[in-house]
């Protein structure tokens, strides 16, 4: 068995914020992780499906990112785009 290569294995001091909000389409239960790391992005998980991504403002503003990365109908990603505007 070869020896573990590890490109880093840090331990860092994080914030998490757990939301959970009706849309008009669908149910959304979100954690949102900010740390120092990701140049100040947060990482967003959608537990309800399994998914998340790394998300700063230019990535709210970029067509299809929401609707490609939480695999989300346009009308659904306006809905998680529009509450992500107001905390990143």
């Amino acid at each position: 068995m070869s020896e573990r290569f590890f490109l880093y294995d840090d331990t860092v001091d994080t914030q998490t914020r757990f939301v959970s909000f009706m849309g008009e389409n669908q149910r959304y239960d979100l954690a949102m992780i900010q740390s120092d790391r990701y140049y100040g992005k947060l990482v967003v998980l959608n537990i309800l499906s399994n998914r998340f991504a790394i998300i700063g403002r230019d990535d709210l503003d970029e067509p299809g990112y929401i609707e490609h990365a939480f695999q989300l109908s346009e009308e659904e990603a306006e809905e998680l785009r529009s509450f992500l505007y107001e905390i990143v």
